[in-house]
């Protein structure tokens, strides 16, 4: 994989991924996340992903999948992540239970690149979910 960050004035940066989507990152917040917080959009898309993928491959109807994340930082520099909480909301017809926890718990602990990295530096994840 490859990027570009390219820098755009003030605090705001122009990013282009290798396929070639661009994405404005601002410290600013006027015209783009800040950087800590694509890191939660990158890992929440990639357990979004897994988990559908999974309930899919599981033949569960899923209709809707929603990630809601919360984070805790350090209090000093560097601040980074030291708890994220990642609780979907998924939604679908005659889903079963176990096969949601069993997307969930699959996704945290064997396909989620960017969850295991995260974790492997020592952040503490956990998930949670429910059926709406």
């Amino acid at each position: 994989m490859k990027a570009s960050i390219q820098w755009d004035g003030e605090l705001r940066f122009k990013a282009t991924s290798g396929s070639g989507f661009e994405v404005m990152i601002d410290a600013d917040q006027q015209q783009g996340p800040r950087p800590m917080e694509l890191i939660l959009l990158g890992l929440g898309g990639c357990t979004s992903y897994d988990v559908v993928q999974i309930l899919k491959k599981s033949r569960q109807q899923v209709t809707d999948c929603r990630a809601e994340i919360t984070s805790e930082r350090a209090d000093t520099v560097p601040a980074v992540f030291t708890k994220i909480h990642v609780h979907f909301v998924v939604t679908g017809e005659n889903l079963k239970p176990t096969q949601v926890e069993r997307a969930v718990r699959l996704s945290a602990e064997q396909y989620c690149s960017a969850s295991l990295m995260l974790e492997r530096g020592g952040v503490e994840i956990t998930h949670s979910y429910e059926i709406a």
